[in-house]
């Protein structure tokens, strides 16, 4: 009987040890799904897809045309914009298809990753393989993953009726919450993760905490410059406009306007970010080296700090070879990659979740979760409902 008891915490262990394991195998997937979704976004802004499809269908949206008929009618509702009679005035219905199976792309893409997310977070919930603690995370990012549907169709709307595209403000909030949603989801993967060595000290901990958040503005910057096409002007490094500081940075009124409204400020403004961000990492690295040398978190710090330095180095080829689609799309997937392992580096400082000390959640939460899910839905489309009045 007491072989039994004492084998008892073992066993526990090892089942907590197996769930983690399979957890994470489900966020790691999620994570291809999400990286996915960003990259293909970012080939529908480049493209200039994005406002193929004029509304949203949460269900029958899935479907695309399936006869010519349809297609017709798909195309006769994009010729209604402004851009189409401003830009693609006269363009095929082929043309038009091109650029439609993008945008298709990237909302099947949108609803697939909520599907990749939610069944399994019920299934492991009805199983009592979500230990105490992570519900409440893993319930927080499937309902960012429902803001963010309805912020992706209020940025679609500001391009449907006084613009050619979307407004930049809309298009850096909707990917930054993308990158918010990746940086959630990684943090909580890895922090199921067992980790070889004990967490580092607390100014570790911090400054690798701070290059996470400053790698996430400077994506917020990238979506400004992408939103305002900032990246077409001014294709010259170092110098910008012939000088390191460029002349009327400040020419709007009021002035914090210049920040989000001029291109060539956007740009200027991006390209400070970008030392910023290298000059942290380049100090994290040197300073974890000289307070836990030849750990892993050291290591760690110097593979983020080369990934920041090829990250701007493709940024530079990108401006100055003035934003060819391959190097575009490069740019954009790398600072998923550049933020992805600083969310990783930043838990792994920090050292594993505490194994659980109290038994899984019981199934009455599997109730708990359906309802949380079920307001989420609810939320999300009555969110696209209020888009599409206010669009009109």
């Amino acid at each position: 009987m007491s072989a039994i008891a004492a084998a008892s915490p073992v066993m526990d262990r090892n089942r907590d040890l197996r769930n983690r394991a399979l957890v994470r195998g489900w966020l790691y997937v999620v994570l291809l799904v999400l990286f996915a979704l960003v990259v293909v976004g970012g080939s529908t802004r480049l493209t200039g897809s994005g406002l193929s499809i004029t509304e949203w269908k949460p269900i029958h949206g899935v479907i695309p045309p399936l006869n010519q008929a349809e297609w017709q009618e798909e195309f006769l509702r994009y010729q209604q914009i402004p851009q189409y009679s401003e830009i693609n005035k006269g363009m095929s219905l082929d043309d038009f298809k091109s650029i439609f199976w993008w945008e298709w792309a990237h909302r099947l893409l949108a609803r697939g990753v909520g599907v990749v997310f939610a069944l399994p977070l019920l299934f492991f919930w009805a199983t009592r393989r979500i230990e105490r603690g992570l519900g409440p995370k893993l319930s927080g990012i499937l309902l960012l993953g429902g803001m963010q549907g309805a912020i992706g169709w209020w940025m679609v709307a500001s391009g449907l009726v006084d613009r050619v595209s979307v407004s930049q403000y809309r298009l850096a909030t909707h990917l930054t919450l993308a990158a918010l949603i990746f940086i959630a989801t990684m943090v909580v993967a890895r922090g199921l993760a067992p980790h070889s060595e004990p967490a580092a000290d607390r100014t570790t901990q911090r400054t690798a905490g701070v290059l996470v958040l400053l790698a996430l503005i400077q994506i917020y910057l990238g979506g400004l410059v992408a939103g305002l096409h900032a990246g077409l002007t001014y294709n010259t490094w170092p110098l910008m406009d012939g000088k390191l500081v460029p002349d009327d940075l400040l020419l709007l009124q009021p002035a914090w306007r210049n920040f989000f409204e001029s291109p060539k400020t956007v740009q200027f403004v991006h390209r400070i970010g970008a030392y910023v961000v290298f000059l942290a990492a380049l100090w994290h690295m040197v300073a974890t080296w000289r307070r836990r040398p030849g750990t892993t978190h050291a290591r760690r710090a110097t593979l983020l700090f080369v990934l920041v330095l090829l990250q701007a180095s493709i940024g530079v080829a990108t401006l100055v070879m003035e934003v060819p689609l391959h190097l575009a799309l490069t740019h954009q997937a790398f600072a998923l990659i550049v933020l992805g392992f600083a969310s990783a580096h930043w838990r792994g400082t920090k050292g594993s979740y505490p194994l659980p000390t109290r038994p899984p959640m019981r199934r009455r939460h599997l109730v708990i979760a359906f309802l949380i899910l079920l307001a989420g839905y609810f939320a999300t489309n009555a969110a696209f409902l209020l888009a599409s009045r206010l669009q009109t």
